[in-house]
């Protein structure tokens, strides 16, 4: 079973594009367009920080 998880080595802020790329086995260059796309709705920014909160970190290796 998968788990979600902010990615340690793929992540530019807080590695969360990067486990969700990870998560749903997609690029997460194409996660980070798809939330640039989005943050502009006005809601985005505060999803990502929730997000940030919630989603723990990856185990270390």
């Amino acid at each position: 079973m998968k788990k979600l998880y902010r990615s340690r080595k793929d992540k530019m802020i807080a590695g969360i594009c990067g486990g969700l790329g990870d998560y749903f086995d997609v690029d997460s260059t194409l996660v980070r367009v798809l939330f640039l796309v989005l943050v502009f709705s006005g809601v985005w920014p505060i999803v990502y920080l929730l997000l940030w909160l919630v989603i723990p970190r990856e185990p270390a290796k």
